[in-house]
């Protein structure tokens, strides 16, 4: 039995953002046009009192702004450190801090749990995973750059496929869309980033072709990170007989398999039998 993602696709798509800043704006109708879904990391204790301080903190938004931007868009909202501290060149007690006042402010803000995180600066160590694990985060992604489409063997070592100032970019990106993967495969597609870097860099002709290229594929799924994460323990969750003759879905998610030579569909609570 082997899992398949949301209406039996072998492929998904996610991309993760940080920081907060402005320039979201822009890469959030760039993602809506395609169909992408993705991922935006968050430091709720950086928020701009006032717009027109905007360009001395790096286009960092207002809270208001903020809101009115991701609450409703269809992404995820996740942490990345209260304060943007690199959590492994501080202590267990105040890495602990950071992470959890953050996520307490974006509930706050959002109202819904933050599961979710970005490594702030990629940086974090053995003891930071022990730290998330006692913040209830579900996963971190880090800036580790794989150029694979593997899922993690480890949620709060969640390895990016690529940035996207990666030059081989639309190569990745054609290699994963032309794949047809085996029953026992399935590929995930994740690209992450800061959208300020499209500003600075005068190059937002990279994800519009990336989004217009990657965007409308019928085999793949697009999904936020912890849309991906919650099917993946939905997957892990089923029951099932020693020979997979019959499997039982403990969940509230419907979830898709590939079991005797072919495509199932375990809805939520209910039990597959051959």
């Amino acid at each position: 039995m082997y899992i398949c993602f949301k209406d039996g696709k072998r492929k998904a798509m996610t991309l993760s953002y940080d920081d907060g800043v402005v320039q979201d704006i822009r890469l959030s109708e760039i993602m809506k046009k395609h169909g992408l879904k993705g991922t935006f990391n968050i430091n709720s204790g950086l928020f701009l009192d006032d717009a027109s301080k905007r360009e001395r903190f790096y286009g960092r938004m207002t809270l208001e702004e903020a809101k009115a931007l991701y609450v409703g868009s269809g992404n995820e909202v996740a942490v990345h450190g209260r304060l943007h501290k690199s959590l492994g060149n501080i202590s267990a007690s105040e890495a602990t801090y950071d992470v959890i006042k953050d996520r307490e402010g974006l509930e706050n803000i959002f109202g819904q749990p933050i599961r979710g995180m970005a490594y702030a600066y990629g940086n974090y160590n053995a003891e930071t995973l022990q730290v998330l694990k006692n913040c209830g985060i579900a996963y971190s992604r880090t800036t580790m750059a794989t150029k694979g489409f593997a899922l993690p063997k480890n949620w709060l070592e969640l390895h990016p496929t690529c940035h996207h100032r990666e030059p081989e970019l639309m190569n990745l990106l054609d290699s994963f869309l032309s794949a047809n993967p085996y029953p026992a495969r399935t590929m995930m597609f994740y690209l992450w980033g800061h959208s300020y870097e499209f500003d600075d860099n005068n190059n937002w002709y990279i994800i519009e072709n990336f989004a217009e290229r990657a965007g409308g594929n019928d085999d793949v799924w697009y999904a936020t990170n912890i849309e991906i994460y919650d099917y993946v323990q939905a997957f892990k969750s089923l029951i099932a007989t020693v020979d997979e003759s019959v499997v039982y879905n403990p969940t509230n998610m419907d979830v898709w398999v590939f079991i005797n030579k072919e495509k199932v569909c375990i809805k939520a609570g209910e039990t597959f039998r051959k």
